[in-house]
């Protein structure tokens, strides 16, 4: 696969940078391994509203160098951060606008989403957060010095995605050497769309959301560096599995598993192996196994 070459060729011009998510070496009670990464899951989301620029900073407060969030698109195509398909459980969509049900980013322009308050449904103290562009959220993550896990999400909702926003990362200096050497990764639930991103951007590091078969990991390291399952279905043979083959880069497969947020659980992933773990607390989970 020519991609393949591609990605082994830019490896070996960024050496050891392109060895992604470097693991501090705490250790977690009970866990022989290395102490696993943390990631703010879209944002130190218990403590902020979750994908604003609000919640990018809470982990920066926290000293939290990874962050997770969600990429669509909207009617006129722009590149929005947000989890739901909908507007509405996370904004004053409804009240805006009564009459577009269901509210689905979608069918609305980036004019129209900016005015909404993303984060008076969070708390009072939030009134007025706004829908981040992924510019505006990839500029704030700059400013902090941080280490993106980006998901696409629903890319079936909008053909395209994925090139958008290679392009938009392009854009703002995010495929770089330094970036997609070890602050960058883009993943998806969909293999279409994370074999997609591998084939356009060889040198950007990705992740396949959920927990495929063993059977079928060995065909999904062709064009995925991680496979990033929930952690209610994971075990100690399935991380091994993943991290005994190498990925497109040449490395070693790695596991981040989502979303802990307690630290009894992140003691059970971390003994587990994982290299990362995806929580809305982090603060909590990176007491919890000593990073």
């Amino acid at each position: 696969m020519h991609a393949r070459a591609v990605a082994a060729s830019t490896t070996a011009l960024l050496g050891t940078a392109a060895l992604l998510l470097p693991l501090v070496p705490a250790r977690a009670a009970g866990h022989t391994g290395p102490c696993p990464v943390v990631v703010a899951h879209r944002g130190a989301s218990a403590y902020a509203p979750e994908n604003t620029l609000a919640a990018v900073d809470k982990a920066a407060a926290l000293d939290v160098e990874w962050v997770e969030n969600d990429v669509q698109r909207t009617r006129d195509g722009e590149l929005v951060v947000l989890h739901d398909d909908s507007l509405q459980r996370t904004t004053d969509v409804e009240e805006v606008f009564p009459d577009r049900s269901p509210w689905k980013v979608k069918d609305f322009t980036a004019a129209e989403i900016a005015r909404l308050d993303a984060g008076s449904w969070f708390g009072p103290a939030y009134a007025g957060t706004r829908v981040p562009t992924l510019e505006q959220f990839l500029e704030r993550m700059e400013r902090h010095d941080q280490k993106l896990l980006l998901e696409l999400k629903n890319p079936q909702l909008y053909p395209g995605i994925e090139r958008e926003t290679l392009k938009v990362l392009g854009n703002e200096g995010w495929l770089d050497p330094g970036h997609v050497g070890g602050r960058l990764v883009v993943q998806s639930f969909s293999a279409d769309s994370v074999r997609t991103v591998h084939t356009l951007k060889p040198a950007v590091r990705t992740g396949l959301l959920g927990t495929p078969p063993v059977a079928d990991l060995t065909s999904y390291a062709a064009f995925a560096d991680q496979i990033n399952p929930s952690h209610n279905s994971l075990s100690a043979p399935y991380v091994a599995a993943v991290r005994s083959l190498r990925g497109p880069h040449g490395a070693r497969m790695e596991v981040l598993t989502w979303t802990v947020n307690d630290a009894a659980a992140a003691r059970r992933v971390a003994g587990f192996g994982v290299d990362g773990i995806i929580t809305n607390t982090p603060d909590v989970v990176r007491d919890a196994v000593g990073g």
